[in-house]
């Protein structure tokens, strides 16, 4: 069941890795079409503000389509064969559970309680999806629909079906199952969902007014789950379903930035639930410390090797927000240094926000400057000096413990290991290469993979995350150790039992397809 969950997790990740690019679409275009900040270039009559007006709406695509990108993206990760079809059957059977759902709401809206005369958005719980007024069930709806395709999918694609009926096979099949098992699927999510629309209205009254401790507990649970894949549980809800903002706050706080240019209101006024979005404090300014501490712990003549394995996932994290690499870099190694990092990330978190910094600081620096700082600092600039401070006291936190701690417990992170481990420190040259995700590099990576897996008769299945090649095996004895794969260039090894979690890092979508081509 738990590499189950795993896999589903990070098949949560393909579509959420869109926002990151439209929501600093979204800022710049904001940015732009301010009057108070570009001044008669901002005439909403003039041809630079018609201009970036057109480029944000096209930003605004991945926002006002939520539901959809996690339908389709779920089966990019977890349909075992032709996921292009899998993706193909999910939207067709989304659409006919919307179709389907919005017409017993119309029909019996009295027995349900729906009163789809309503406009859409608001507390009405309506919504708009692909051009059908419906229930709006958000990124759980979507999900769910999804993981019933995926399912039907991996069972009876490849069912055959007698000659007459053989234009039927494939994903005719699994569309036409599909339609049979929506109909009961809808008139049950038309029963049951408005009763949860309304718990979640209750959520977020309690999330909200929960205050630093709800900010606390949130981030560290964020934090800590990382190594079991079941972080994505924790921040989906908050992020791209209701349960602190309608719609999500990554959607919220775009669809709403130009309310936040003005100096009436702190952010923090006007936004409450932006502390539950503050995640990159501790992956820009925790990452700098980190990498400080194990810089200073090194042996002296291990130091040059060090900068070299840091420097790179370091800036990884405080420019992009992507941790991983850097984390792995040592939770396999001093496994408490990352439960002093989860408690460091969610105390930063909750110190910003006791102070009145809210926004969308869950990503790296680019995600900061195009959504946050650009667009708002001339409105809120004390706050975000106030978050820089903070941050900086913050580094010397962590590097001051990490230090501490290392030294203290002799922890072998990166350059302090002894001179008959196995473990590998990479130089920047050598993460490059195995970042470009380009060429015979990836090939003959996932080849050496394979090999260390046990071959090709031991793979069950696999999939992958934003940084992890995930597989099941039959037997976890023929995997090679953590230092094996080390030297041929993964950055870790995660056992349990039959599930394994290969730490590749960004290039594991390309590295995945040379590794399906071997088997």
């Amino acid at each position: 069941m738990m590499k189950k969950i795993q896999r589903f997790g990070g098949a949560m990740l393909a579509p959420a890795l869109l926002f990151s690019f439209a929501g600093i679409v979204v800022g710049f275009s904001i940015l732009f079409m301010n009057p108070d900040i570009m001044g008669g270039l901002a005439n909403p009559n003039g041809l630079w503000f018609k201009m970036w007006n057109v480029i944000a709406e096209g930003a605004w695509a991945v926002f006002r389509q939520i539901p959809l990108l996690f339908v389709i993206g779920l089966p990019i990760g977890l349909a075992k064969s032709q996921s292009g079809r899998a993706c193909l059957e999910a939207l067709v059977t989304y659409v006919t559970f919307n179709y389907f759902l919005s017409a017993i709401l119309t029909t019996w809206s009295s027995f349900f309680g729906v009163d789809m005369t309503q406009e859409v958005g608001g507390t009405s719980g309506l919504a708009n999806i692909a051009g059908i007024k419906t229930l709006d069930t958000g990124m759980v709806g979507a999900l769910i629909i999804s993981g019933i395709v995926v399912y039907l999918h991996n069972r009876y694609f490849d069912k055959e079906l007698p000659e007459v009926l053989g234009v039927f096979r494939g994903t005719s099949f699994i569309v036409i199952l599909g339609f049979l098992v929506m109909l009961p699927v809808a008139f049950l999510f038309a029963f049951i969902w408005p009763h949860f629309q309304s718990v979640m209205l209750d959520m977020q009254k309690f999330f909200i007014s929960s205050g630093v401790f709800g900010v606390w507990i949130y981030s560290f649970l964020e934090k800590i789950l990382i190594p079991t894949g079941l972080h994505h549980f924790i921040y989906s809800p908050f992020a791209y379903d209701n349960a602190v903002v309608p719609g999500g706050m990554a959607a919220y706080w775009a669809t709403h930035l130009g309310e936040f240019q003005t100096t009436e209101h702190t952010l923090k006024e006007m936004y409450p639930a932006g502390g539950f979005a503050l995640s990159g404090m501790s992956k820009v300014f925790g990452s700098i410390g980190i990498t400080l501490a194990f810089y200073k712990t090194a042996k002296p003549e291990k130091r040059k090797a060090v900068l070299g394995l840091m420097i790179p996932v370091a800036a990884t994290a405080v420019f992009a927000g992507i941790t991983e690499p850097l984390e792995f870099t040592f939770l396999f190694f001093a496994p408490i240094l990352f439960v002093i990092h989860a408690l460091l990330a969610a105390t930063i978190s909750t110190v910003a926000y006791a102070f009145g910094v809210v926004g969308d600081f869950g990503g790296g620096l680019i995600n900061w400057f195009a959504i946050n700082w650009l667009p708002l600092w001339k409105y809120h600039w004390p706050t975000y000096l106030t978050q820089i401070a903070i941050g900086i006291v913050f580094i010397f936190i962590w590097y001051f413990i990490f230090s501490f701690l290392i030294k203290k417990m002799d922890l072998k992170t990166p350059g302090r290991e002894d001179e008959s481990d196995e473990m590998k420190l990479y130089s920047k040259s050598d993460y490059k290469e195995k970042k470009s995700g380009k060429g015979n590099a990836n090939a003959d990576k996932a080849a050496h993979f394979l090999e260390y897996l046990g071959g090709k008769d031991n793979i069950v299945d696999v999939t992958n995350c934003a940084t992890r090649l995930r597989l099941t095996v039959k037997d976890p004895d023929l995997v090679a150790s953590d230092a094996v794969f080390r030297q041929v260039g993964a950055q870790g090894l995660v056992k349990n039992g039959g599930a394994i979690q290969i730490i590749v890092g960004l290039s594991v979508p390309s590295l995945r397809d040379e590794f399906e081509k071997l088997l």
